[in-house]
């Protein structure tokens, strides 16, 4: 089940609001929890057993570190829960491509190949089990209090406004609400307000951008030509932001419905001037999960310079692999680390303020060569859409042309996508809430009430559009089956 589904939008959630606050306080943590498992089970059915198995376990890790104190027990616990979290994440997710490759170096030497059932890939295992093992880190970090009640560890892990596209929320950051939270009107309307801007994002842009990028990227390698990678590639380039990003913005407004508050997820990171704010806008819970729990542990910026250009890439090589098992992911997050290794050289060794739309160019133009290893089959696939991007693909148009896929409809939303991925609606509520603050002016207060009917008002156009189009449309894609 996912957030643009009608049996989520129709069904599952107005059920589990209606529950939700019909109970008494004692039984909301209670229906959450069981929704939130019913949600997983709707489409994982039996692999919900590896996410109680993953609550079990996370949840005695916890207790153990209690009772170990920090006598020499503790660092074998520490160990234990990461061979279990880390261990469930490479058996269902890389196994397969383990295999994979072992029967490639199989083929090389000319040994028989290895035979094996293909594993199946459980939506969002990445997500739930970063969030299980940041509970038993943070417990023994002395950052968070260990949970003694094994169903509030359960609602932590399981939650599912945030389940399987993120954000990654930190235990830390909801320990607090997760007993102490308290729904308040104004927070549930600003979480249906955001849950509007997400499903928004992802209805009425990605999905409609989806169409170019996934039958351009789907063409035989002779008809790539020069506009049709560049088409197929700035369509992905507006889909995976607007998808993501809108998940997020759902996740983050249901939570609000049920008084929960995460923290932010994207911050328009296609104004970044480089790839290092890049990584500090884009999928923001991940790129912090992995500084505070492997870059600093590794030395982070303490060390010599050679040893944070190795973190560097180590982090960025582990968060490609983390992102999918093919070797696409891994090629692009050794790319990314190396442009972040590359920006740290020059800015020591030649620190000259660059202009802001270079930076921006720059910044554009090397997000969208990741994206086409993102995108890509695979790398000889990658290669052949960044040589057509270069001019070294097919010169003729072949079947399909770039103009095919330039309707009226795509036009609006590539121009929309433009428009949405810079801060122009946030620094017009910035500009229209401070003047509505300043001074003593009768007509400002009123301004900004105008501006707060006109968002809610906006809210409910995009809902509305939503759904028309949900009605409508036939590509719904989820691009998160491979996290």
């Amino acid at each position: 089940m996912v957030f643009s589904s009608p049996i989520f939008l129709f069904a599952f959630l107005p059920l589990v609001l209606a529950l939700y606050y019909a109970v008494p306080r004692l039984l909301k943590n209670s229906i959450l929890l069981i929704f939130s498992l019913l949600f997983y089970a709707w489409g994982e059915s039996f692999y919900v057993a590896i996410m109680l198995a993953s609550i079990a376990a996370n949840y005695a890790f916890g207790l153990m570190l209690t009772r170990v104190g920090n006598n020499g027990w503790k660092p074998w616990t520490i160990a234990l829960a990461a061979v279990f979290n880390l261990g469930l994440i490479a058996y269902f997710k890389y196994f397969n491509f383990g295999i994979d490759n072992l029967n490639v170096v199989a083929g090389w030497i000319g040994a028989q190949p290895v035979e094996a059932d293909p594993v199946h890939l459980p939506i969002g295992i990445s997500f739930f089990t970063f969030q299980a093992f940041s509970y038993v880190l943070d417990v023994s970090r002395g950052d968070a209090e260990v949970q003694r009640n094994p169903f509030h560890l359960g609602l932590y892990i399981s939650l599912f406004p945030q389940l399987i596209a993120g954000p990654i929320v930190r235990y830390q950051d909801v320990a607090d609400q997760i007993i102490h939270r308290q729904e308040r009107f104004a927070l549930f309307a600003s979480g249906v307000r955001r849950f509007a801007i997400g499903l928004g994002k992802k209805v009425l842009i990605a999905n409609v951008v989806a169409w170019p990028a996934d039958v351009i990227y789907g063409l035989p390698n002779e008809q790539v030509t020069l506009h049709l990678a560049w088409l197929g590639t700035l369509c992905y380039f507006f889909q995976i932001y607007f998808d993501f990003s809108g998940y997020s913005d759902m996740g983050i407004g249901l939570g609000r419905m049920f008084g929960f508050e995460f923290r932010e997820n994207f911050n328009h990171p296609y104004i970044a001037r480089s790839i290092t704010d890049f990584w500090r806008r884009w999928h923001i819970s991940l790129s912090t999960w992995f500084r505070d729990y492997l870059y600093i542990p590794l030395g982070g910026n303490r060390v010599r310079p050679w040893r944070v250009y190795a973190n560097l890439c180590i982090v960025f090589l582990l968060c490609g692999l983390w992102h999918g098992a093919t070797w696409n992911f891994v090629v692009w997050g050794a790319f990314h680390g190396l442009l972040l290794v590359m920006e740290r050289v020059l800015a020591k060794r030649a620190p000259v303020q660059v202009p802001p739309i270079l930076g921006h160019l720059y910044v554009i133009l090397m997000v969208m060569v990741g994206w086409v290893l993102f995108r890509a089959a695979d790398l000889s696939h990658a290669l052949v859409m960044l040589k057509a991007m270069v001019g070294l693909g097919p010169v003729a148009d072949g079947v399909v042309t770039a103009a095919y896929f330039l309707n009226n409809e795509v036009k609006l939303v590539l121009a929309a996508a433009m428009f949405c991925s810079v801060p122009v609606v946030p620094w017009l509520r910035a500009l229209v809430l401070a003047s509505s603050e300043s001074g003593e002016s009768p007509a400002k207060p009123l301004l900004a009430a105008a501006y707060r009917v006109g968002a809610f008002a906006g809210a409910f156009v995009l809902l509305i559009a939503s759904f028309i189009q949900l009605s409508a449309q036939t590509h719904n894609p989820f691009i998160y089956f491979r996290f």
